[in-house]
């Protein structure tokens, strides 16, 4: 049975829904605080899962899985790096920023980061913030467009231009219509889907294997023989991989989910959802790369055991629905950081008027010309390009995410400590990605985080 009409039903329908969600999401969309932070009346469910789909998306269902498979038992330091960013952001960042950011009427996290003192050096430091934001996210975007792109061309034998096109424009469309409520919603649909997925194939995975125990007995005979060499869990490894887990807090596009809470029943019900998706995602993903490397001896690409693995345990209809959602999560990965792109253009650099002023016109015609310039790039761009653009997560995580936990703890940095602070964090994480890659990636995922928060050390001073 084919299943190519299954994948192309599932994601006819979804991609009615997510326009439907836009043109939904316009109504409750009066003003540039509703278009950017919604009005700050998300409830737990969307906030925790929308929060947790921008922060995951498909990276975590192929590339979480894609490293279980590489790198076997060692893969397991990836849950409790992931789950202590979630921990990072909902226990300790969200009860401060949500109140701190209401009080400040702060609607980005640029505005958040530094402050309402105004000075010249202020102004410099939006400008840089935005910079590293809008740089960072273009090219991030950009590949997102490229991915979907590829498993578009791949699954269904079109034209890869063609295929960049179409989830192009069905992003820029309840983007551009619905703001940051449509984003919201449809990452939460997203998330749940993620979800659905993390449950149903390692379950079906781990019953083709043979149950827990023939998996492990497997995996351990596997490790030694056939698993990627020097991926064992040394203390660099391990520190590298725990590094992940630094980055959340100073990911725009997640921390302004928790800037938008609508209270503190939302924020204590909205860390339990957050927290037990991540639980059920990780755990999911981890387990059925190790599943896949019992079932798959060898595939030219890790991070298709998603796919390999869906194919091989499911019938035709469930593959399709499983394959719709990869699909989809990779397409709307894009949604939320096109909006902290264009809220960094009209919001943040609008320095000469008042913010009252910004017209959502405005603020919607910046989506179009992100979403435009980032497919673009996805085009025409070599691939070059787009080899790194891994250096985003951690580049945001160590410019703004010891900034933030300095600031949510009560604590002002002096301008010219936060501008060096912000700019090491950044640079430190670009010129180490630049060079050959150590065990974990730790020289880059840790060293620049630490000094931006050394920095941060020097300047600080009590609000």
């Amino acid at each position: 049975m084919n299943a190519t009409p299954w994948i192309l039903g599932t994601l006819i329908v979804y991609k009615i829904i997510l326009i439907a969600i836009g043109v939904w999401a316009s109504r409750r969309t009066q003003n540039t605080e509703d278009f950017f932070i919604g009005g700050r009346k998300l409830g737990p469910w969307v906030a925790a899962i929308s929060a947790s789909a921008s922060s995951s998306s498909a990276w975590t269902l192929l590339g979480v899985s894609g490293a279980a498979y590489a790198w076997g038992l060692a893969a397991a330091w990836l849950i409790p790096a992931c789950l202590m960013g979630f921990a990072i952001n909902w226990f300790i960042v969200a009860p401060r920023i949500y109140s701190q950011a209401k009080q400040r009427n702060c609607v980005t996290l640029t505005e958040y980061l530094v402050g309402s003192e105004q000075n010249n050096l202020r102004i410099y430091w939006v400008r840089s913030a935005s910079f590293m934001i809008i740089i960072s996210f273009i090219f991030y975007i950009a590949a997102q467009f490229q991915a979907s792109g590829t498993t578009f061309a791949a699954t269904f034998d079109m034209n890869m231009n063609q295929s960049i096109l179409i989830g192009g424009i069905i992003i820029i469309v309840y983007t551009m219509i619905g703001g940051f409520w449509a984003v919201s919603l449809t990452d939460t649909l997203q998330g749940l889907m993620m979800a659905l997925t993390s449950v149903l194939l390692p379950i079906g995975a781990l019953i083709a294997v043979g149950g827990p125990s023939e998996l492990f007995q497997q995996l351990t005979s596997l490790q030694s023989d056939t698993l990627r060499p020097g991926m064992t869990a040394s203390i660099f490894f391990i520190a590298g991989t725990l590094g992940i887990g630094l980055g959340y807090p100073g990911q725009p596009h997640v921390v302004n989910r928790l800037m938008a809470l609508k209270d503190k029943r939302s924020l204590k019900r909205g860390t339990a959802i957050a927290i037990s998706w991540a639980v059920l995602v990780y755990i999911g993903m981890v387990l059925l790369g190790w599943c896949g490397r019992v079932l798959f001896s060898s595939l030219p690409d890790t991070e298709q055991i998603f796919i390999a693995t869906a194919r091989q345990t499911f019938p035709p209809v469930i593959f399709g629905v499983m394959i719709a959602s990869v699909l989809s999560a990779i397409m709307s990965t894009a949604d939320s950081q096109i909006l902290v792109a264009a809220s960094s253009l009209t919001y943040d650099l609008n320095q000469s008027k008042s913010k009252t002023k910004i017209r959502l016109l405005h603020s919607r015609a910046v989506v179009l010309g992100v979403s435009i310039l980032a497919i673009l790039l996805a085009l025409f761009a070599s691939q070059s390009v787009f080899s790194r653009v891994l250096f985003a997560w951690h580049a945001l995580g160590s410019a703004f995410g010891p900034i933030v936990l300095f600031r949510v703890f009560g604590h002002d940095i002096q301008p010219k400590f936060l501008g060096a602070a912000m700019w090491s964090g950044f640079l430190g994480t670009v010129f180490l990605h630049l060079l050959p890659n150590s065990q974990g990636d730790f020289l880059e995922r840790l060293v620049p985080f630490f000094i931006a928060l050394f920095l941060c050390f020097l300047g600080k001073r009590s609000v």
